[in-house]
């Protein structure tokens, strides 16, 4: 596996020294230019209504679509993200939510990342929540 990986404002390091590598995410994103913030993303459609209810591939991929449309209102895309955070209320769900990932990011480096299961989501239809931050270049 490749330890480092540069674009013209990201460094990617999968390995750090001494640290175990990981499965699926980045270790390390350091980064350069504009911080876009994007706040938890549900599995809602621009209605509101819940999509997929029950279905964890369902609800991730309006995830991931609802993260791309929130990076493009801010002048981003998923190759400016650096972290993506994970609140699931199963773990068991992570599975789907790394393929909807890897169908929204593609063969992109992966960003730094972190996954926690939670209790309960604000309504307790809603299965995941995912935020992610972002740098975009100057």
């Amino acid at each position: 596996m490749e330890s480092q990986r540069n674009t013209p404002h990201l460094t990617h390091i999968a390995e750090p020294p001494g640290v175990a590598p990981g499965t699926g995410y980045t270790q390390v994103v350091s980064a350069a230019g504009r911080l876009v913030a994007v706040s938890g993303q549900v599995a809602f459609d621009e209605e509101r209504r819940l999509v997929g209810e029950g279905d964890p591939k369902a609800q991730a991929r309006q995830v991931f679509e609802n993260l791309r449309r929130c990076l493009a209102a801010a002048g981003a895309d998923f190759s400016h993200v650096v972290k993506l955070t994970y609140f699931v209320t199963d773990i068991g769900h992570l599975p789907a939510v790394r393929e909807a990932r890897n169908e929204a990011i593609g063969s992109l480096p992966l960003p730094a990342s972190s996954a926690v299961q939670v209790s309960a989501l604000f309504l307790p239809e809603v299965l995941m929540e995912i935020e992610a931050l972002a740098v975009v270049p100057e």
